[in-house]
């Protein structure tokens, strides 16, 4: 087993971001190193009328349709502001993204701390 971390920020807005490949082309990408990831959100910067949403995609199969697996809405000031998401299992075409729904544009910083 092996542990490594990414660690990046942007300014998100209404473009969908990916945060493993960090850009909004081709979004969503297709990981495809197996891995558990927890993924790791500061998200200090929202306030009262912004809406965030993260959502994971995924393929069932290798050669399979990549469709979302888990949606994530981040909405107002966070009473917590880091988020830790639990680990999910990704094999087989991934992405986990990032995009505003509502509000500002805001800097987010992210950490994807994997095991492969």
């Amino acid at each position: 087993m092996t542990l490594s971390v990414t660690e990046s920020s942007a300014t998100i807005g209404a473009t969908e971001r990916s945060l493993p490949a960090d850009t909004t082309t081709g979004v969503p990408t297709s990981q495809t190193t197996e891995c558990y990831m927890e993924v790791w959100l500061d998200l200090n910067a929202l306030a009262a009328g912004d809406t965030f949403l993260l959502q994971y995609y995924e393929k069932v199969q290798s050669g399979g349709t990549q469709r979302i697996v888990q949606q994530n809405y981040f909405t107002g000031a966070q009473g917590t502001p880091i988020q830790v998401l639990p680990p999910i299992h990704l094999k087989n075409g991934y992405d986990v993204t990032l995009k505003k729904i509502a509000g500002t544009d805001r800097s987010i910083v992210w950490s994807l701390r994997k095991v492969t």
